[in-house]
């Protein structure tokens, strides 16, 4: 798509074919040309494929044709062919944005994330085909840090479960005394926003903050929130809670293996927010198992939707805390990064960056 030529548009709304190619204006004045009308003329500006915030749905409808259908992400075919004529494409997680999608999106331009992992968008397709990739970078940072607060704090005071056994006549003093956040040391892997947002909270509790990133240089202002750690080992060494804020690569896959687990005091967290493959799961377990670690929240997993054979691995495991990738998804989160993605997609399809 481009922008209209001002000689003989057709009327607003009104397919016209030239040579059986489309010539449809679509809403922001927005012309489709070497597409097949019979493709196009059902056709949206934008598809979305995974649920988005109805405001920032409402918000692109004012400027564009919006297919707005979440479930789509889940039937792969509807999605090969309902991507056929669209400019932008916005997804969550579970929409693989790959070479084959990208094949049966010709005219393509933008996808929008709703989120900030990008290990389900083929990048560099993307990046061939000229397609821009904007994900909602810190949009959703509050939510994640909220969650491992609230993981640290149960996992390390379980008091939330004790309502069933005080009623029934228990008193469980010495089980749920547990530890205190303040004094103890918070370890971070990787250092981007969601980490600095999950410092800065952290620290208002009294807890004190490390880090290792090797993609930060030691004089990045970043190192003020934290200290920084040149080796991944001493600082899993050296933390009572460890949480995980990197991306899925071939550099991070496996990166808490049970060597690394080796590591952390008995009595330490581990929680992964993040992204499933960087922990080996089966190794966790059996640290958990063995008494060798304090308590784990898992919300993300190798392979996800976790189904009931995949959750048997963690059966008996204790002081593990299991959520369905939620860490980043409230009702204030999704509306920032709904929002934040609408506004990064109609932006690239203007041509304003």
């Amino acid at each position: 798509m481009r922008a209209a030529s001002s000689t003989s548009p057709p009327p607003a709304g009104a397919p016209a074919t030239v040579s059986g190619r489309c010539a449809r204006l679509h809403p922001g004045n927005l012309r489709c040309e070497g597409i097949p009308h019979a493709v196009c003329a059902a056709a949206a500006d934008i598809l979305i494929s995974e649920f988005m915030d109805a405001e920032a749905v409402e918000a692109l409808r004012s400027d564009f044709a919006v297919r707005y259908e979440p479930g789509l992400a889940q039937a792969r075919g509807d999605l090969l062919t309902a991507v056929g004529a669209v400019r932008a494409l916005i997804v969550r997680n579970v929409t693989q944005v790959d070479r084959e999608l990208l094949d049966a999106a010709p005219a393509l331009e933008v996808v929008g994330r709703l989120g900030v992992g990008l290990d389900n968008i083929d990048l560099e397709a993307c990046a061939e085909r000229g397609v821009a990739v904007f994900p909602a970078t810190g949009a959703n940072a509050v939510s994640v840090a909220e969650y491992v607060l609230a993981a640290m704090l149960q996992l390390w005071r379980p008091v939330y479960g004790a309502t069933a056994r005080v009623a029934a006549g228990e008193w469980p003093r010495q089980e749920l005394g547990g530890r205190e956040l303040a004094g103890s040391r918070l370890g971070l892997i990787g250092l981007g926003s969601v980490a600095r947002t999950v410092a800065e909270r952290a620290s208002a509790l009294g807890m004190s903050i490390a880090a290792y990133d090797p993609y930060i240089t030691p004089d990045d202002p970043a190192w003020e929130r934290a200290e920084r750690f040149e080796a991944l080992p001493e600082l899993l060494r050296s933390s009572d809670a460890v949480s995980i804020h990197v991306p899925l690569t071939d550099s991070t896959r496996g990166l808490i293996d049970g060597e690394a687990l080796a590591l952390l005091p008995p009595h330490a967290l581990l929680i992964n927010t993040s992204r499933g493959g960087i922990v080996d799961e089966q190794a966790l377990v059996a640290a958990l198992r063995a008494g060798r670690l304090g308590g784990a929240a898992l919300d993300v997993f190798a392979d996800e939707p976790l189904d009931a054979a995949g959750g048997a691995r963690f059966e008996g495991a204790p002081n593990l805390l299991l959520t369905p990738h939620i860490a980043g998804i409230t009702e204030e989160s999704n509306r920032r990064v709904s929002l934040v993605t609408a506004q990064n997609v109609s932006r690239a399809l203007r041509g304003e960056g």
